[in-house]
């Protein structure tokens, strides 16, 4: 990718903050309105920022490893960016499409990059009604709650509740329950990726529930429907020979 115009953005830690001084010297700095690409410092928390404050710039995000997990960055080296950027490998991701309808009525509107989530908010299990394409799927799922993820959120907290890590190019989604109580033994669901998903919160006043949508949380939902938002393409840019998807191949390797 041939560009002139970088803008450099940061997360708060020092790590972060000194990188942004030096690369902002050594190669200049520009508004993320006014540049070709936002190479985005520090780790994988700041990087979801980065995407949801940039992604109607339409610009390609590149991120640079100066924080904690550091899963969805490139390495970080102060020398030659611009020939990093010409030859980075640019991944096309699609988000999930988050509308939740709480207790009063209101309508909620979230975009997420990695998964939507439905959470219990008290000691009490939630009991969650499932459709898939306006089919009843489950009847009852008594949890601690379920999430739906994309394949670029899979290895994340989807893979920490014991879900599929999915290919990028797959096309699907992962639906995973979190600490299923009963049924006891569903572990989950795959489905494609135009699948709408609706999940309804049975007894939500004793048993009250919140959806998550990466950093937006709305409390008290009695309704949520998930979909992928295809009109809403999110760029971002990797090393050749540190690309994602074979970054996902390996954590399904890892020790």
């Amino acid at each position: 990718m041939a560009t002139s115009r970088v803008a450099f953005v940061a997360a708060d830690g020092e790590p972060a903050r000194e990188a942004l001084a030096a690369l902002s010297r050594r190669y200049g700095q520009h508004a993320p309105e006014k540049a070709d690409v936002v190479v985005a410092l520090g780790g994988d928390g700041f990087m979801l920022e980065a995407i949801h404050s940039y992604m109607h710039l339409k610009a390609p995000i590149f991120g640079m490893h100066r924080g904690t997990v550091g899963f969805l960055m490139n390495r970080y080296d102060e020398d030659g960016l611009a020939e990093r950027l010409a030859k980075a490998t640019e991944v096309t991701l699609h988000p999930l499409r988050m509308t939740a309808r709480t207790a009063d009525g209101k309508n909620h509107d979230a975009i997420a990059i990695n998964e939507v989530s439905m959470l219990r908010q008290t000691r009490q299990a939630a009991k969650i009604r499932i459709f898939i394409d306006g089919k009843e799927r489950m009847e009852e799922l008594s949890c601690d709650g379920v999430l739906v993820s994309t394949p670029a959120g899979s290895s994340a907290y989807n893979l920490s509740v014991h879900g599929p890590v999915l290919p990028l190019g797959a096309n699907v989604l992962a639906m995973t329950p979190i600490s299923a109580f009963r049924p006891r033994r569903w572990r989950g669901a795959i489905l494609p990726h135009t699948a709408v998903v609706r999940f309804e919160m049975m007894e939500h006043e004793k048993r009250p529930v919140s959806a998550v949508a990466d950093r937006d949380e709305v409390r008290d939902v009695v309704e949520v429907t998930v979909r992928e938002d295809r009109t809403q393409p999110l760029r971002l840019l990797f090393d050749p020979e540190h690309n994602l998807e074979e970054r996902i191949v390996a954590e399904q390797f890892a020790p």
